[in-house]
């Protein structure tokens, strides 16, 4: 059995649709769950849509969801006649739906209604592409958000593994003993009171690699526009290298760093099961992409730039140490600020931690420790990470920069730099 997941790119319109199809009619009498993602840019204009659904907007509310179904109605408009009344049927059912509890999540907190709204551009994706696929092979279609179960932290849940492992084993596995093909969604899951939930933007991937681990899948692929995993962004380093194989660990080291090929959290439960990953490319299915499993050989150095980042600087006001009960403290209220640190560093008496500029709110971090401490900041700052990194190449990437902060470990080097 395989895992494949789609992303948006790859459903965009209706070409794209049967590109699916195509790619998956090359893998016959294959078990094969896929999990697909939003169309294109969809899940923007359902966060546009609940935004004006919370503040009682109802022109852009009205305008936001004639956008949101005059697009999946061009796409499926291409895929299906009008007579085909089972499905369209069904998708008028999910527009009534999506109306419904746009009606009534004013009052609910906004992280709760955005996983009422948003999963829907899932839901919809799903159906065109079952749909369409069904007209070539048996398939099924299943509702990720009843089998993937999680807790109430909305927007980004936590997925509870045992009961969703519980869950996939007992309703999806058994499908497979008829048909080859089921379809479901990424990103959303459930709480125990069975409400909606995300898994955090770009969660699509760490969905397949979930279905992965609970089905035992002999393999996940990520169909993407790119040909595989490189050394840097190739829209920013011309002479960027594909990577034929890399291990779980660099994979992690490198999404974590800020990688945008692999979502964070998907290698690990790939890893625990020993399933490879594959990142393939949906334009050219038929080229190798890159592998990533345990003990590959990965020795091309790999660089990562994050631009537009923030150093943010904490002083003692009385010089007293920055002891561990004061780091704990310092944690606690930059997530609370929904502040994702990207590198850190400390002394006696300062505290340091780099965020993306857009996570970054001056007043909201001045209240939040200028009773305490001295706050300092600078922006406009690049965040350069080196794995396998040598001279050559530090040199290469630190010419004309001022290093702000380093730090150095046996394989990865980091820079924050303007």
């Amino acid at each position: 059995m395989q895992v494949f997941k789609f992303g948006g790119a790859s459903v965009k319109d209706a070409e794209s649709v049967k590109n699916v199809q195509e790619i998956i009619a090359n893998f016959p009498n294959e078990k094969i769950l896929v999990v697909v993602s939003a169309m294109g840019k969809m899940t923007n204009k359902f966060e546009e849509l609940v935004a004006a659904s919370l503040a009682k907007n109802e022109e852009q509310r009205m305008g936001v969801l004639s956008e949101i179904q005059a697009y999946h109605s061009t796409i499926a408009s291409a895929l299906f006649e009008e007579d085909e009344r089972e499905f369209w049927g069904q998708m008028d059912t999910m527009m009534r739906e999506l109306i419904q509890v746009c009606d009534k999540i004013h009052s609910i907190p906004e992280a709760m209604a955005y996983d009422a709204v948003v999963p829907y551009g899932e839901l919809l994706s799903t159906h065109i592409v079952s749909y369409y696929i069904g007209k070539f092979q048996e398939t099924a279609w299943i509702d990720a958000s009843s089998i993937v179960k999680t807790d109430d932290k909305f927007k980004r849940a936590t997925v509870d593994m045992t009961k969703t492992e519980k869950a996939i084993v007992s309703e999806v596995l058994p499908l497979f003993s008829q048909i080859d093909l089921v379809v479901t969604q990424g990103f959303i899951g459930s709480t125990t009171k069975n409400f909606r939930t995300t898994l955090g933007r770009e969660g699509s991937d760490y969905s397949g690699a979930i279905f992965a681990y609970c089905l035992q899948a002999s393999g996940l692929t990520i169909w993407k526009d790119v040909a595989g995993m490189y050394n840097a962004d190739p829209k920013v380093f011309p002479k960027a290298q594909k990577i034929e194989q890399v291990s779980y660990k660099d994979a992690i080291e490198l999404s974590y760093y800020g990688a945008s090929v692999i979502h964070p959290k998907t290698i690990q439960p790939l890893q625990n099961k020993n399933i490879p990953l594959f990142v393939k490319s949906f334009l050219n299915p038929e080229e190798s992409g890159t592998v990533i499993q345990k003990n590959a050989q990965q020795v091309l150095p790999c660089y990562i730039v994050k631009n537009d980042q923030v150093l943010v600087s904490l002083s003692s006001k009385d010089f007293s140490f920055i002891a561990e009960k004061h780091l704990s403290e310092i944690f606690e209220a930059f997530d609370s600020l929904d502040m994702k640190i990207n590198i850190m560093q400390n002394s006696a008496v300062n505290f340091s931690a780099i965020f993306d500029a857009k996570n970054f709110d001056e007043k909201r971090v001045i209240e939040k420790f200028g009773s305490s401490y001295q706050v300092r900041y600078n922006t406009g700052l690049e965040l350069i990470t080196i794995r396998h990194y040598n001279d050559s190449i530090v040199k290469e990437l630190l010419e004309q920069k001022e290093v702000l902060l380093e730090q150095r470990t046996r394989e990865t080097v980091r820079f924050v730099v303007r």
